[in-house]
């Protein structure tokens, strides 16, 4: 089983995450890719009390996560690896080979980044880096929930998935 869902969503470990995916998906671990909480006890300890005890909840650098990937795919139990930006699964994916697919989840509004549907903001660099990630073999949609239908890069960037 191991990785099932890669996906980058700025607001890390929330409801969506937990019941939305975690619980339909049965996933036994959360693995939360993210230099500066990797560094971080007290941001730690926070993003853990919204997590289910059966759940296992692992903070790692990119630099952990590119060393410590294959032991996470190799895991019995069904996970999910999740970065809170675009830029730090583009460096994640640079380096690992086997990410087949990407969900967008909730990336928000902030100066500089246009909608794009109502969960999901981008600016310029960000739609680059995820071209570059799809032009490297990577399925790359976006899809708040699983009920929803995910939506295909080239279809959220020329302006098909308008809210």
């Amino acid at each position: 089983m191991g990785v099932e869902l890669y996906r980058i969503d700025d607001r890390l470990i929330h409801g969506q995450v937990i019941v939305g995916w975690g619980q339909p998906m049965r996933a036994g671990f959360i693995v939360l890719v993210d230099d500066a909480i990797a560094a971080n006890t007290w941001e730690q300890e926070l993003y853990r009390m919204g997590v289910p005890n059966e759940v296992e909840l692992i903070f790692a650098s990119v630099d952990d996560a590119v060393a410590r990937i294959a032991a996470w795919r190799a895991d019995p139990r069904k996970g999910i690896l999740l970065t809170g930006d675009v830029d730090t699964m583009r460096r994640l994916a640079e380096r690992v080979d086997g990410i087949r697919a990407i969900n967008l989840g909730g990336v928000h509004a902030r100066a500089g980044r246009t909608e794009r549907l109502r969960y999901l903001y981008l600016a310029t660099e960000e739609e680059q880096a995820l071209r570059a990630l799809a032009a490297r073999g990577i399925t790359v949609t976006a899809q708040d929930v699983p009920s929803a239908r995910p939506l295909p890069l080239a279809e959220l960037l020329t302006g098909g998935g308008a809210a």
